[in-house]
């Protein structure tokens, strides 16, 4: 009997020390992740080329001051980050010769870049002046996410824009006192027109995988969103003060 009970304990101290480890992982993971996504918000700073002078930043609780931002989170981009602010600011200014009403602002988020990203959007705060494009330096890298929401909780758009536009035209003629800023409005880009192409060279799992998840989305979000995962997103500055204010995922 004796042996039996020595035969089973070496058998379940094993397992017993396994959940126990499990369990501890498990709580320690929670406890990282906690106090990882827990945000100890310091007041945001611009900052300015060739002065040790910082603009102290607006915030997504304040009235607007222009009528759309341009968020641009980045990390490690000195190559790239040239021609797309050049190109982007070569619109800008085009759209605003054209339409005295349309003011903008670039605001660029570095988050813990290691090469030369800051010296590079420095260049552009210098070149358009500060009123013009922003740069809000992170120090260590953070993730995508909490840049994105850095940038939209600290810009000062009647629209916050990742990458494309929106027109609200029809809305403001039917209404001369109404100001799109107020309303929570969202629009998403979408690539749903290269679906069938991307059907075709895709796997069949990675395909069930795909339809099982616009079921979710389906169901969680209702119709009319066919691509959540494109970077082309727009929200009013009363859709992103709801939005950007509470989230806590950083990446």
């Amino acid at each position: 009997m004796g042996f039996l009970w020595s035969l089973v304990a070496l058998f379940v101290a094993p397992i017993l020390v396994a959940v126990f480890g499990l369990v501890s992982a498990i709580f320690f993971e929670a406890y990282r992740r906690r106090i990882n996504n827990t945000h100890v918000e310091s007041p945001a700073v611009f900052e300015v080329p060739n002065s040790s002078k910082q603009v102290p930043c607006t915030h997504i609780s304040d009235p607007s001051e222009k009528y759309i931002s341009l968020i641009i989170p980045a990390y490690n981009e000195e190559l790239r980050l040239p021609g797309a602010l050049e190109e982007t600011m070569n619109y800008l200014q085009q759209r605003a010769a054209k339409d005295e009403s349309f003011s903008y602002e670039v605001v660029i988020i570095d988050d813990g870049s290691v090469d030369g990203t800051k010296r590079v959007a420095l260049d552009f705060v210098r070149k358009y002046t500060i009123d013009k494009v922003r740069l809000i330096l992170l120090g260590r890298n953070h993730g995508k996410g909490e840049a994105i929401r850095k940038g939209m909780l600290h810009s000062r758009g009647e629209l916050l824009l990742m990458l494309d536009e929106c027109h609200d035209g029809d809305l403001a003629a039917s209404n001369s006192s109404f100001r799109i800023s107020d309303i929570p409005i969202a629009a998403f880009g979408s690539r749903a027109h290269l679906e069938e192409k991307a059907l075709a060279t895709r796997k069949w799992y990675r395909n069930f995988l795909m339809m099982g998840f616009h079921l979710v989305v389906l169901l969680t979000a209702g119709p009319g969103i066919r691509d959540t995962q494109c970077g082309f997103k727009m929200f009013t500055r009363a859709a992103a003060r709801k939005l950007f204010k509470n989230i806590r995922l950083k990446r």
